[in-house]
């Protein structure tokens, strides 16, 4: 006979309902403060859809009106050191948490707001109008705000993008070994979306103190909360990982802030993620100043039903009913946030002759501050000792590839106690599945970190650790393919961090990946990343071909403020160099490529493996080229110097990569070339790449779909028979 066992999740899952008596018990303070937020926020987010309806807002204006419940009450939870971050919808998120850090002891009804605290209104509204005054410089407008200093991380315009990032902020916290928590704010349309899945797994196997702060407002644009999902009580995700999760009336502030003080004991014990879900209700539409009912997915009795559970008016008849504020009191606090906001407002607009208002044109970001801050300009390595091989005269020692990559490793985790390795087995296999991370587990036990199969996640948490500036991540990617799996981790977030934010924020991190191509592992582990990886600005690029130059190359990446991809080749790792004996602490520079040997009748552009192989060829042939191992591939980083004198003396350039033509990275670099160096050129610039179709796990097709000593010989070929031509 079948026998079953009941099966019960080890998670706590409750809801938290309060009653009058803890009304009557909570600090005067604490509910003149909520009061106070709450109307603040409400009259900056009017004025918000205000200047939106007028115009006025380029862009999207995501009001959180109806919303504000759930941030105010969670965010007075939080001490000063607790950071948060949030998504397309935070303005009321931002705004608690900077209006608590200018006025850390609360704030009275009656008062009229500091001039610092106005400070915080203009320099919010500033950025969402996309103006130089704004905490991001006018680039990160109504879905990114960020203000380190007071603890908010940055809001997020891509669906559940940031909450990856909010992991590495905790774990660093933990990690640093303090009690300081990290909250990542969402919406329901972003709890079913990987990243968020991936990190509540990743967070509670390691127990970082990260609270999910679950904002369902039952409306993913128009999407109901039952149509997305099965289960729409959002906190029961908690059950699957074992995270303790609370559910609550998000119109309550009170109720909210109970369920966030008893989540914030959990985590500062020790006992790692929370979840809370606070049930809200967004008054308007997604994005504007109409509501839902008018784009015809919700009714008007809906709205009007919700609207009398108000946060504002919950707060206020309580209040009242403890004789601790009047109503008249109330009105006079509500008409002096909507004339603050008004005035703020027009001080950021001026009127047109038409009697129409507009944004004052001084006000706007000068054109030529489009790319300022791109990326680091670079200081941080000032003063470093740069050191070729040519130009070294120590002893040497034969050092595998492989080997080297692990020592230099080791030298950098010894020297820097803020280096955290992290990937897919790191810590096992003797070094991970190549042997590159070799011995480090056994050094540094903490700070060497495998993890669980969700790039997307734990690259996220990587961004997040670099964010905060203590520490310097060194993620692993198996294989570079997978950079599809984290792509909006890689692109959208750290790619982009330091310039949306407004080009001061550091985002120190390394990204190691190889080229398997030859391996048998096909279409999906067989990716060369340097083409598509070139496509993104933020991203320093490096593809050492030599034992000598990983550790000169690896070692200004890791001193680096920007986040550098770092691409290794299966054929190199056993390949065995030279390198000094007893010094691992030397500099290769971004931006200069090596002569690897000189000619005159046609200059070959290279890098990683393929510079041997391009060495072989020519020996084939036994012509008259130079090679250049490019070293350093991103675009600001491309030696023009030595590229240009070898172009000017050859007259020809042949570009060789071993990938796919359709993802190549000489399409971008013959293009600068041709533009840059045309008068120059005798020939269009040839390129040697693979087949079009990514490698196949047959041997065969294989190796007919990449670029081997072969291919380069009839490269070259082909630029020696147009050479002839012209004679």
């Amino acid at each position: 006979m079948t026998m079953y066992q009941p099966l019960h999740s080890y998670a706590a899952w409750q809801e938290i309902t309060i009653s009058t008596e803890d009304w009557k018990a909570a600090s005067p303070m604490l509910l003149a403060t909520m009061l106070t937020q709450l109307h603040w926020i409400r009259a900056f987010e009017e004025t918000v859809l205000d200047l939106a309806a007028a115009g006025l807002v380029h862009g999207p204006a995501h009001s959180s009106i109806g919303q504000e419940g759930g941030a105010v009450g969670s965010i007075l939870a939080l001490s000063a050191g607790d950071q948060i971050n949030g998504s397309h919808r935070g303005h009321h998120q931002f705004l608690a948490k900077a209006l608590q850090h200018v006025a850390p002891d609360g704030l009275d009804p009656r008062a009229a707001p500091t001039a610092e605290f106005e400070v915080v209104l203009q320099k919010t509204l500033a950025e969402i109008m996309g103006l130089a005054q704004g905490f991001c410089r006018g680039r990160g407008g109504s879905m990114h705000l960020r203000w380190l200093e007071a603890g908010a991380l940055g809001t997020n315009a891509i669906v559940g993008g940031g909450v990856p990032l909010a992991a590495g902020a905790a774990w660093a916290h933990h990690h640093a070994g303090t009690d300081r928590v990290a909250v990542t704010y969402f919406g329901d349309g972003a709890i079913n979306i990987g990243s968020v899945l991936e990190t509540m797994n990743l967070s509670a196997a390691w127990k970082t103190p990260l609270c999910f702060f679950v904002e369902n407002n039952r409306y993913a644009v128009s999407t109901t909360v039952e149509e997305a999902t099965a289960e729409p009580r959002l906190s029961a995700r908690g059950q699957a990982f074992n995270i303790p999760a609370w559910k609550v009336d998000g119109m309550d502030p009170l109720a909210v802030h109970t369920a966030m003080t008893e989540a914030l004991a959990y985590m500062r014990s020790g006992g790692g993620p929370t979840i809370i879900e606070a049930d809200v209700y967004r008054f308007f539409h997604q994005n504007g100043p109409f509501p839902g009912s008018a784009f015809g997915y919700r009714s008007k009795d809906e709205e009007a039903q919700w609207r009398t559970r108000d946060p504002l008016l919950r707060i206020a008849d309580e209040m009242v009913k403890r004789h601790l504020i009047t109503a008249e009191e109330i009105a006079a606090l509500r008409a002096r946030c909507k004339a603050t906001m008004r005035r703020i407002a027009d001080e950021l607009t001026e009127p047109t002759e038409s009697g129409k208002r507009q944004v004052r044109q001084d006000l706007w970001p000068r054109a030529d501050f489009r790319d300022v801050g791109l990326r680091s300009d670079g200081t941080e390595l000032d003063g470093v000792r740069l050191q070729e091989a040519g130009d070294y005269r120590g002893p040497t020692t034969t050092r595998k590839f492989v080997d080297a990559i692990a020592d230099v490793l080791a030298r950098r985790m010894e020297t820097d106690a803020g280096i955290v390795v992290l990937g897919e087995d790191v810590h096992r296999l003797k070094g991970g599945t190549n042997g590159a991370t070799r011995g480090l587990k056994d050094l540094f036990p903490d700070r060497v970190l495998g993890t669980p199969i969700s790039e997307n996640a734990f690259a996220g948490l990587g961004g997040g650790l670099a964010m905060d500036g203590r520490y310097r991540p060194i993620v692993e990617f198996m294989y570079p393919d997978f950079m599809w799996v984290a792509a909006d981790q890689i692109f959208n977030q750290i790619g982009k961090a330091r310039h949306m934010f407004g080009g001061d924020i550091d985002v120190p991190l390394v990204l190691r990946t190889k080229i398997a191509m030859g391996t048998g592992y096909g279409s999906q582990h067989s990716m060369d990343p340097a083409g598509i990886m070139a496509t993104a600005p933020g991203w320093r690029i490096i593809a050492p071909a030599t034992a000598y130059d990983y550790i000169g190359l690896m070692n200004t990446a890791l001193l680096s403020r920007d986040p550098v991809l770092v691409i290794e080749h299966v054929d190199l790792y056993a390949s065995a160099g030279e390198i000094p004996t007893d010094d691992l602490d030397y500099f290769i520079p971004f931006g200069r490529a090596s002569v690897r040997r000189q000619g005159s009748k046609v200059t070959v552009l290279t890098y990683s493996a393929m510079v041997e192989k391009t060495l072989q060829a020519i020996e084939t042939l036994g012509i008259d080229a130079e090679v250049i191992d490019l070293r350093t591939l991103d675009r600001a980083s491309l030696d023009w110097d030595t590229i240009s004198d070898s172009v000017r003396k050859t007259n020809s350039v042949l570009i060789v990569e071993q990938g796919a033509r359709g993802t190549s990275y000489g399409a971008m670099l013959s293009d600068e070339i041709q533009r840059r160096l045309f008068d120059w050129l005798d020939q269009p610039v040839k390129r040697v790449t693979g087949g079009e179709a990514s490698p196949s796990i047959s041997k065969v097709l294989e190796r007919a779909a990449f670029a081997g000593v072969e291919e380069v010989v009839e490269g070259l070929r082909d630029v020696l028979a147009d050479l002839g031509s012209q004679e």
